[in-house]
This record gives C-alpha cells, structure tokens and sequence, in this order.
C-alpha cells in the first residue's frame, strides 16, 4: 500500500486524475450548452425527426442483434441480403460498443446518444491519463474540441463516427504511452485496437502500420514477420465478414477500377488513368472547397478542414526530423519526447495523405468526405500537444473550425441535431400502436423475407418527386429487417417480390400497384403508407 502512495504522490496522479475528470466532463458540457442553445435538452434530442437515414439501418440492426442475437429479417438494398445472417453493407463489427451497451442498459431512441457521449467522455479521461498534458495544452485541446462542432453533431446521432473518433484517440495516446515506456502488452493492445479499427472500417489499415513499424523497430526480422502474419490476418478476416456478411449495396462502396487498369492496360495504361483519374476528381475536390467557403458546402468544409491539419502535421513532422538530426535539445528527456512527437505526427500525417489519395481514387466525394473526419478528430488531439510558439498551428486550425462549423455551418441536413417535433411523436406513436398489434415476427427458418419491410425510397406524385417518410419505420417491432428499394426495382420486379411488407408513398405508382393488387393497407401517416402482401 505505501508502495502504491508513493508512486501516486511521485508521479504526480492527483493532478492527473483532476486533469482527465475536467476533460472527460468537456463532451457532456459541449452536448448540455449546444443543447440548451436550441431550447432543448439532451433528452429531448428525437432520432426520427433526422433525415440521415442511415440512422435508422444501423439502430435496427443494433436492436435486432440484441433481442434476437441478430436480426429476424434480412436488411439490404433492392432486397439484396448477406451470404449469411442478415446484416446491411457495413461491417457488423462497426456498432459493438452499441451493442454492449444495450445488452447492459437496454436499447431504446436514447441509447446510442448515451453511448456516444460516454465513449467520447471516456477517450478524453484516457487521453489525459496516458499522455498527461500540460494545463496550457489541456486548454488548447478544450478551445478545439469545442469548436469543432462534429463531435456535437455525431454524439447526438446514431452514426457510428463517434465509435470511430473515440477509438482512435484511445489508440494515440496508448501509443504516445509505449513510446516512453516500451511494454509489450502495450503493443498488443495497440494491434488489438488497429484490428478492431480495420474490421469496422477498412481504410483504418492505415493505423496498422504504426504498431507494425514499433514491433520492427524493437525487434527487426522477428518483428517484420510477425507484424505481415498480423496484418494479413487482420485483412483476411475483414474480407471474410465483407464477404458473407455483408449485403450487396445499390451500387460499389469504393472503386478499384485504377487498379484493374494495371492489368487491362499495362503499366504505362494504368498510370496514365491513376494520373486522370486524380486530376479529374482533384478538380471536383477543389471545387467542393471552393463552395466550403463561398456557401458552406460540408463536404467542402471537411476537405479543407482535412488539408489544414495534414499541412499542420506535415510542417511540425518536417520541423522535428530537423530539429532530431541537428541535435537541437538541451536534455536526454527532451530528445526522447522529440522522437516521440515526430513518429506519432509524422504517421498521422502519412496517414492524411494516404487518406486523401484513396479519397480521390475509390470514394465518391460526397458520401466520402465523413470519413475524413475521424482523422481530423485525432489530429486535434495531436496537435494540441504541439509547444509551438503562442499555439501559433493550433491557432490556424481553429480558425478553420470556426469559419466553417459557426461562420458557414448552418445547413441543417448537416449540422442540426434531430429534436423532437410533437407532429412526429404524434405520427411515430399510431405506426407503434398499430405495427405492434398487426405485425407478427415469424421466428422459423430465421432470417427470412418474411420479416422484411420494403422501404421504397421515393415516389413521384403529380409529376413531383417525394420521398417517403421512412422515419416512421422506427415503429417497426424487434427483429423485423428493412430493406431500402429504388421504386423502378420495385415496379420492375413488382409480381417478383419477395418481401412480406411494402412502405411507399401515398399516391404514387408504386401505391397503384399495391391497390390494383388488393394489397392490405396496415397504416398510413404522414408521406408513408405501409402495405401487407400476404
């Protein structure tokens, strides 16, 4: 025990537990003041008034999964569905912290903001514990985090972004940890962190590398292999759950049409349409930025967002490798935490670049450029440790932040948080009365169509396009899948279908058919109306 006292009172922890509490509480103060700053609170924040609706995939799944242990009916797009189970396109590995945290405290429209926040809470509490800031570099770190809305914005959502931030926050600070104190359970920790990272997502391979590069590092030859055995498996299984558990989406995740070039035109073919490639989305990636500024385009905010902190890193990295090869350090101590800034900033930065490289290569901009943001999460981190002169880097970013998330943020299909709407509450609670008692879950040769709900994406009606109010399939009862259908598929394959229930919009073709073929009509509110086929 005096063991125990002494080491608390050398290594100065009750200043550092101080630090990491006042921290963890920043992400609770951030959602309570943008909260009350709309006349809300937290727990009036209403996920079916959001219009992303890939909210709404990832809740039900995560709420098929803990009732059912996954869900009854199949969710996939145009009715596709996964060679096994019955998950959507993503990675099922993406929303197992929602997972736990319903199976402990249950599931319901509050659960995954709760999550989110205390995650993000968490990260900042280890970060402080493992790093150990200074109070000017805790307040700098503060001043961003604030205002860099996102964090906000996906803590009171159910996108699996704050999943992504907090995990590899966590990551960084073990590493910084590692480095000035090398053990090796750190190291599997950070390998089993980068894996989890890769299986949710797999671009974040790229932090992989870091612990790949450690092991080498330590350990040359033996440390190489073990790291490529690491890495193929860590791959090999991600291809394996893309494979059987993942649905077909309406169209490719990401392009590899720049690599097949290399094979069906040459080398000289496949630099030719890399390099083409680049320039034409290079340009469209520019003229997302200049909207960014002129309009507030988000896409556009978060390429410039992303560019600022990979110059940030980029300079810093430069500035340190200077620094190191020139001697530039007054004691050992100082050294070593030069080294470690420079490794950790430069593979972040080579990370950005990589990023922004795929970005151009494999995504489409829009939908790609939120990815990004969890890259940009874990620089504010980074860069808030940097003692530059007068936080001049720091500075800049939050410059950016500002311009762009307060001056020009103000699009609501990107920046608002959901609140409730009485309107909505009021439809919400006849499709939950209604669907419990008419709805019934077939549990035999599981998962099945029979369990599944069309949800057709749009209509026309009277020449104008409407979408349906899917919001309102948040009624939908435990376990039921959902699967999103473009409504010429639907009208395609309309005597072909499949699936037990339809969602449409009222008045639309798709309705026509439905009445032309004596479909029962089970509720309608709002622009949804849902159909039984038998």
């Amino acid at each position: 025990m005096e063991k125990i006292v002494v080491w608390w009172k050398e290594d100065n922890r009750g200043i550092t537990l101080v630090k990491a509490l006042l921290l963890a509480a920043l992400p609770v103060f951030c959602c309570l003041v943008y909260c009350a700053a709309q006349g809300f609170t937290i727990g009036q924040v209403y996920l079916p008034v959001s219009e992303w609706n890939d909210e709404l995939f990832y809740y039900k799944q995560v709420e098929g999964i803990i009732h059912y242990g996954y869900p009854q009916g199949y969710f996939g797009f145009n009715e596709s569905h996964a060679l096994k189970l019955s998950f959507a396109a993503w990675s099922p590995v993406l929303v197992f912290p929602w997972i736990i945290w319903g199976l402990i405290f249950g599931w319901n429209l509050m659960s995954p903001i709760y999550c989110n926040i205390f995650l993000m809470a968490l990260c900042c509490f280890l970060f402080v514990w493992l790093v150990r800031p200074a109070w000017k570099q805790l307040g700098v770190l503060a001043l961003l985090f604030c205002l860099y809305t996102p964090f906000v914005r996906y803590m009171l959502s159910v996108m699996p972004e704050v999943i992504c931030f907090s995990m590899l926050i966590i990551f960084y600070s073990l590493a910084v940890n590692y480095l000035r104190r090398e053990k090796g359970y750190k190291l599997v920790l950070l390998f089993l962190l980068a894996a989890t990272m890769t299986l949710m997502r797999p671009y974040l391979a790229l932090f992989l590398l870091l612990p790949a590069f450690l092991w080498i590092r330590k350990s040359r030859w033996k440390g190489a292999a073990g790291a490529f055995a690491v890495l193929t498996a860590v791959v090999g299984v991600y291809a394996c759950i893309k494979h059987y558990l993942g649905a077909e989406y309406f169209a490719p995740l990401f392009f590899t049409d720049w690599a097949s070039a290399f094979f069906e035109q040459g080398l000289w073919g496949g630099i030719r349409f890399t390099l083409g490639k680049l320039f034409y989305m290079g340009r469209d990636f520019l003229n997302h930025m200049r909207q960014g500024f002129s309009t507030g385009l988000a896409s556009g905010a978060f390429f410039v967002c992303h560019l600022v902190c990979m110059m940030v890193l980029t300079v810093q990295s430069v500035r340190d490798w200077y620094r190191l090869r020139k001697g530039a350090w007054k004691l050992e101590n100082e050294e070593k935490e030069m080294k470690i800034q420079f490794i950790i900033q430069a593979h972040l930065a080579f990370c950005f670049f990589s990023m922004l490289f795929a970005l151009l290569l494999m995504y489409k901009l829009t939908e790609g450029s939120k990815h990004l943001l969890t890259f940009i999460a874990a620089a504010i981190f980074l860069i808030a440790l940097m003692e530059t002169k007068f936080y001049k880097k720091a500075a800049v970013l939050g410059v950016t932040f500002a311009y762009f998330f307060f001056y020009m943020g103000l699009d609501p299909y990107d920046y608002q948080v959901p609140f409730v709407q009485e309107e909505r509450l009021a439809s919400l609670e006849v499709w939950d009365n209604t669907l419990s008692g008419r709805l019934e879950l077939k549990e035999e040769n599981v998962p099945n169509y029979e369990n599944v709900v069309i949800w057709v994406f749009n209509d026309t009606v009277e020449g104008i396009n409407v979408n349906t109010q899917w919001q309102l399939l948040y009624a939908l009862p435990e376990g039921f899948g959902i699967s999103c259908c473009m409504p010429g598929y639907v009208l395609e394959h309309f005597d072909t279908l499949q699936s037990r229930y339809l969602c449409v919009v009222p008045g639309g073709p798709v309705e026509e058919k439905c009445i032309q073929a004596g479909y029962d009509k089970i509720v309608e509110q709002e622009n949804a109306v849902l159909y039984q086929r038998y």
